[in-house]
């Protein structure tokens, strides 16, 4: 019978050839030899094949699924922890039609006799371990979904793609394919699904993509396409969604894009796209999530954005946007999410803001907007996050903020607010971080009853504030308060004691008095006291010795007296001490911190120091043995013993003094002369210049000398003039996440550096069997490390590479950071050997490029995969990989396989330590948060169950 039409005809035809082809096909072994060959090459920790045995049908097995012939039609074994090759026999199965092997840890190539199953309309093996390169594309006539993301699959996409021509889903994202997008990619005008994301893909996006008139979703982001976007997307008006994110492109955007009226989600940051945002834009009245962030783009924002009625996320941030913000955006009703922080936008924020929108997450901070803050800017109830600082924006804060319960993170800093802080303002439920600094509010604070609960941040700071500090601001989880610059008097209130999570704590130039209050030695989690420009009287507390973590001190410019404690020299994590212009007198203690410290910081009083006065410019001390010895011996024979005593510990004082002064010494083994400096007294006891040389290892090994455990690092370079200068800084640190360093030699030939020994084992050697609460153990640690390093030393001392290797897990499962050095001197941000954890702007080290690193120690506790691993190629393309997985939002399919039991209660904290290590790898440094917000957000989510951190990218905050 003849066909009636060509397309029938062809059908007709295709469908024969496939009966034809299915009904020759011949195979040696039965389905079920095939399939118990494909069991022996895997390997089933679950035991989700335990029933695949020979007695039992196979159509009863786990994971098959027959037809009406008993045929195998289905495999489903998606998510069982599978792992080893996947055997070329599951394609000589002739009648199955879906393979589902996704979501387990299988490896090697994808076999070659993939395309001989002509049966097959569903192939799924994405988020594995494959490699290799991907299968050559072939006529398999009944293909539908083709799925090999989140795997390792290398090389280029061949231009025999174009012969899966019944595609309708193709996705090769999450892999390291590199090369362009063959143009033969048309020839599939069947596709609907197409992603390439986070690969290394360059070249341009080919204009022929315009002939794939069935495309709902295009999804090519995280790669490194570059020239412009094709006007040709403008014809395929079936699509929902566009993402073309952190590639290259450039030039403005197609007005064309305008002509996808099924348009709902365009998304299109972190490129270096120019010009306006075309007027076309603003017809597609479907628009859910626009996403124009971080590109040049410049001009006004058009009022016509009134069109886009379904609007929910506008975010257009880090460009350079002129003009008024569009009043248009008041009509917006669905819109919950606007960033336009960091533009030039000018004039007021529209005064009806927020009174028919449904706003979330406000972000306008950094730009040039005038005038008040909306009184309706919370009418939804709903609003989360308050972000306007660095504006010039005038008048009191809006009484309908203190109403607004809602409310978890409110930044209003570097503004010119007046007026004074309501009652309820200061009983907001929910905010935890607080920052109202830079402005001109005035009024006392402690007339009102402060109940914030979840406050952990709270900065009054350079305001006109006064009157007594309230006792208590209504949380036990505060851990930062910046109350400096303002006009506050009276004492220091006692109950700060209660503040047991308080880590920094600001109070200078105000006008308080009366004493320390004792009591702030309760704060055992303080690092950083600033009490300086007051008016405080009487002496220091002995116990701020008593303070584990203290590492900066300043009292300058107050009335404080007496002797300074001898302790406080013996606080191993203080580093920074400033006492100067009070009315102290006698000893600087000579220890810790005060040992090489600068004459700023002690000069307005009357101390006397050590003889030589190098570094603090003081005058030495009397000796008063004669007189104490002429005194004692007059009085009795108590006095004498207690002459004796003291000279004891004078002899004591003056040989640790010795010891850890700068020594010259000729070595016996190398006949070298060396200069040799002591860090810790106790080291200078046990280990002799010989010992040091004498460890066998020639870079690096620990050693057993007189019962004290060193580890040994040697510098074969050419030792600079500053090394001292420069390893003092690293000698003085004290840190429990930071290994010590107990001494330094150096020599014509080199130097060489002694740490102390760390029992336990390199974390790169243990990360593969460590628990997650193990893990999220490991990441503070550093976090905190590093903030100490950044924060609380000066000047800010670089950690330089953070990686496994770096990082020593202790017997007590603490992460203690052993700090690189640079090559050709210490204080320089060069000179460090290159390693895949440093940031990628290639200009040296410095803080942002330490969190870089961090943040790849961050991926790898996560997912247990490195940026050394040979399959990504570059060592951007983990970050590539993380990035693509984390939009995707599956979890399951790039945590390490050892934690998924652990996911199951902890999923959220997962995902949003995985957004901190996305923020800190972030290809631009200023985009990278500080350690400080790092420890923040880290323990936040630890202690809690969420922070509220967004599941795409955070606002500039």
């Amino acid at each position: 019978m003849a066909c009636t039409g060509s397309k029938s005809c062809v059908k007709s035809i295709m469908f024969l050839i496939v009966f034809v082809l299915l009904s020759m096909q011949q195979c040696k072994c039965s389905e079920l030899e095939l399939l118990l060959l494909m069991k022996t090459s895997m390997k089933d920790p679950l035991g989700s094949l335990h029933d695949w045995i020979s007695s039992q049908s196979l159509c009863h097995w786990n994971g098959v699924v027959c037809d009406d012939l008993s045929h195998v039609a289905k495999i489903e074994l998606s998510g069982k922890n599978l792992s080893g090759k996947l055997s070329e026999t599951i394609f000589n199965l002739p009648y199955v039609e879906s393979i589902d092997l996704s979501n387990n840890q299988l490896s090697g190539e994808i076999p070659i006799n993939f395309s001989s199953c002509l049966a097959l309309r569903f192939l799924n093996l994405s988020n594995n371990n494959f490699t290799g390169p991907l299968p050559q594309g072939s006529r398999i006539p009944l293909l539908e979904t083709l799925d090999l993301s989140n795997n390792m699959i290398s090389g280029k996409i061949h231009e025999s793609v174009g012969l899966f021509s019944r595609l309708k889903v193709l996705d090769f994202g999450g892999n390291v394919l590199v090369g362009s997008i063959p143009k033969s990619i048309a020839n599939i005008s069947s596709l609907e699904f197409l992603t390439l994301a986070s690969n290394q893909l360059i070249g341009e996006i080919p204009r022929e993509i315009g002939l794939m008139k069935n495309l709902k979703l295009i999804y090519l982001g995280y790669n490194n396409f570059s020239g412009g976007i094709p006007e040709e997307i403008g014809e395929l008006t079936s699509l929902y969604h566009v993402d073309l994110v952190h590639n290259n492109l450039t030039g403005e955007i197609p007005s064309s894009l305008g002509n996808l009226t099924n348009l709902q989600y365009l998304f299109l940051y972190i490129n270096k796209l120019t010009g306006p945002i075309p007027r076309s834009l603003f017809n597609l009245k479907k628009m859910v999530s626009l996403d124009l962030s971080d590109n040049f783009l410049s001009g006004e924002i058009s009022e016509l954005i009134s069109q886009l009625e379904k609007l929910e996320v506008l975010q257009l941030f880090s460009n350079n946007f002129a003009g008024r913000i569009p009043n248009a955006l008041t009509f917006l009703p669905n819109l919950q999410v606007l960033q336009l922080w960091s533009n030039k936008l000018s004039g007021e924020i529209p005064k009806d803001l927020g009174k028919y929108n449904n706003l979330t997450i406000l972000d306008l901070s950094t730009n040039n907007l005038t005038g008040k803050i909306p009184y309706s800017i919370c009418y939804s109830g709903n609003l989360l996050k308050l972000i306007l600082f660095s504006n010039s924006l005038v008048g009191e804060i809006p009484v309908s903020l203190s109403h607004c319960k809602s409310l978890q993170r409110v930044r209003l800093q570097n503004n010119h607010l007046t007026g004074e802080l309501s009652l309820e303002f200061t009983k907001l439920p929910l905010v935890y971080f607080l920052d109202i600094s830079g402005n001109n509010l005035f009024g006392s604070i402690s007339e009102r009853k402060w109940d914030m609960p979840k406050l952990q941040m709270l900065n009054l700071a350079r305001n006109k504030f006064l009157g007594t500090l309230p006792d208590s601001f209504g949380s036990k989880n505060l851990e930062n308060l910046d109350l400096s610059e303002n006009d506050f008097y009276g004492t220091i209130p006692k109950n700060f004691r209660q503040l047991s999570e308080l880590m920094e704590l600001k109070l200078r130039s105000n006008k308080l008095s009366g004493e320390i209050p004792d009591e702030l030695s309760s704060c055992k989690k303080l690092v950083s006291l600033d009490l300086s420009h007051n008016q405080l009287s009487g002496q220091i507390p002995t116990c701020l010795s008593e303070m584990p973590v203290l590492s900066l001190l300043d009292l300058s410019m107050n009335q404080l007296s007496g002797e300074i404690p001898p302790n406080l020299g013996k606080v191993e994590s203080l580093v920074l001490v400033n006492i100067s212009y009070n009315h102290f007198h006698g000893n600087l203690p000579s220890t810790g911190a005060f040992l090489a410290i600068n004459s700023s910081a002690v000069v307005g009083n009357q101390l006397c120091g050590r003889g030589d006065g190098i570094t603090s410019g003081l005058p030495p001390c009397k000796s008063l043995e004669k007189s104490s010895i002429w005194w004692f011996f007059l009085t009795c024979l108590l006095g004498i013993l207690v002459l004796l005593a003291f000279s004891a510990l004078v002899v004591v004082f003056i040989q640790r003094r010795r010891e850890l002064k700068l020594k010259k010494v000729e070595s016996a083994q190398d006949g070298n002369n060396w200069e040799i400096q002591f860090f810790d007294s106790k080291a200078s006891k046990s280990i002799t210049l010989d010992d040091i040389l004498g460890i066998g290892v020639p870079y690096k090994g620990f050693s057993e000398i007189s019962n004290t455990q060193v580890f040994v690092k040697r510098l074969n370079v050419d030792i600079p003039k500053s090394f001292w200068t420069n390893i003092h800084e690293l000698g003085n640190i004290r840190h429990p996440n930071v290994v010590k360093i107990m001494a330094a030699c150096k020599s014509e030939k080199g130097g060489i550096v002694v740490y102390e020994y760390v029992e336990g084992k390199d974390l790169s050697e243990v990360i593969r069997v460590m628990s997650w609460e193990h893990r999220q153990k490991v990441a503070i640690g550093i976090a905190r490390a590093l903030k100490y390093l950044h924060c609380s030393c000066s000047p800010s001392i670089f950690a330089g590479e953070i990686s496994p290797r770096k990082v020593i897990v202790d017997g007590k499962d603490e992460a203690r950071l052993r700090l690189s050095l640079p090559t050709m001197g210490f204080t320089s941000s060069k000179g460090f050997s290159f390693t895949a954890y440093v940031g990628p702007e290639y200009n040296g080290i410095s803080e942002k490029s330490d969190i870089y690193g961090f943040g790849l120690l961050l991926i790898e506790l996560l997912t247990g995969r490195n940026p050394s691993d040979a399959e990504f190629g570059k060592r951007e393309s983990i970050i590539d990989w993380a990035r693509y997985c984390y939009s995707e939002c599956h979890l399951d399919t790039w945590v390490e396989p050892i934690m998924k039991s652990d996911a199951v209660n902890n999923q959220n904290k997962m995902v949003e330590m995985m957004n901190v290590a996305l923020q800190c790898t972030a290809s631009e440094p200023p985009a990278r948060p500080c350690a400080s917000d790092v420890v923040k957000t880290l323990d936040c989510f630890v202690r809690s169950n969420s922070c509220g951190l967004g599941l795409k990218r955070c606002s500039s905050v």
